[in-house]
């Protein structure tokens, strides 16, 4: 039996309406699993109603509210300072069932950057910001879908940036942390890890730039080393012949990428609706939909919640994993 904490995003968007949804499908299909809902009360109760969910029909699902909106400040698509303060609420909140042990995994719902960022408090991200309450050196974001797994050693960051930030332990701790997430997570015995080069052609032997031969290729050696008779590397390599063996594990368990749009857009482009966003190096479980948050559409009774209920069984299914490797990670 496990529990899961869900932040469902935030008020003006379709993250309230996903979360309804796929906890009612969880909760009647798995009845010994435990379900949290954290967030703003009455986005709760209005998504419910728009999808006619009735949440006080299932024992193991509860609300935890971290706000009461009246409906102009989480009015559809226009959310306010205040829905920024909910969404953040509802992250701390849900962050903190889980480091208390009262929940096994975080499962976050699409939240707006720009809008947390106007309360005042620095935000780029989940995965940044989980990294920094939870006061851990290196998180890394990874996507995982049914055909396709891709981690990332920058996320977000200008593109102009993104050089500067590859350095060889970046690389390094991707590709090890990507490595023992698949053994202990995943249940993947022996991982097979392909790593993305840069540069077109991963640099043509430096004629396209030289942090492939100057950063990546030294820190595949290091991991090598690290992960030696564990885990299986290759890179530097041209990213579209990564991903091309990459899709379906056919020849890699996980691609790491060297920045966000290198990933999302194979993972989008193979795996949209059914990936889900892992954070590893956490000291906690941590999934999220892959989507945003869909403001267009929100409470129209339309957001298709395969996300969501993908997430959250993957949570499930990582703490189940986890237990049975008796939380031990090479």
């Amino acid at each position: 039996m496990s529990t899961l904490a869900v932040s469902v995003g935030c008020p003006s968007g379709i993250g309230p309406e996903v979360s309804v949804v796929a906890v009612e499908a969880l909760a009647s299909a798995r009845p010994d699993d435990q379900f949290v809902l954290v967030g703003d009360n009455a986005a709760i109760e209005a998504a419910s109603a728009v999808r006619r969910v009735d949440l006080r029909l299932f024992r193991n699902v509860r609300v935890e509210p971290t706000s009461d909106l009246p409906e102009v400040q989480r009015r559809p698509g226009k959310p306010n300072v205040e829905a920024g303060r909910s969404q953040l609420a509802a992250i701390d909140r849900a962050l903190a069932l889980v480091l208390a042990r009262t929940a096994d995994a975080l499962v976050t719902g699409p939240v707006a950057k720009s809008v947390i960022a106007a309360t005042g408090v620095p935000f780029t991200g989940h995965t940044e910001y989980l990294a920094h309450k939870t006061n851990t050196n290196t998180a890394v974001m990874c996507f995982v879908g049914p055909s396709l797994r891709t981690s990332l050693v920058t996320t977000h960051l200008a593109l102009r940036a993104v050089p500067g930030a590859i350095t060889r332990d970046a690389v390094v701790k991707s590709i090890v942390l990507t490595a023992r997430s698949l053994w202990r997570d995943f249940s993947v015995d022996s991982p097979r890890i392909g790593v993305c080069g840069l540069n077109p052609h991963a640099g043509e032997d430096g004629m396209l730039g030289d942090e492939d031969l100057r950063v990546i290729a030294p820190a595949v050696e290091d991991a090598r080393e690290i992960l030696q008779g564990i885990a299986s590397v290759a890179g530097p390599i041209p990213a579209e012949s990564a991903y091309r063996y990459g899709r379906g594990f056919d020849r890699y368990d996980a691609i790491v990428a060297m920045y966000h749009d290198q990933a999302t857009i194979a993972s989008k482009l193979v795996d949209f609706g059914d990936a889900v966003n892992v954070t590893l190096g956490l000291p906690i479980i941590r999934t999220s939909v892959d989507h945003g948050t869909g403001y267009d559409i929100a409470y129209t009774g339309s957001a298709d919640a395969r996300g969501m209920l993908a997430a959250m069984r993957m949570a499930l299914s990582m703490a189940a994993a986890r237990t049975s490797r008796g939380e031990r990670a090479r």
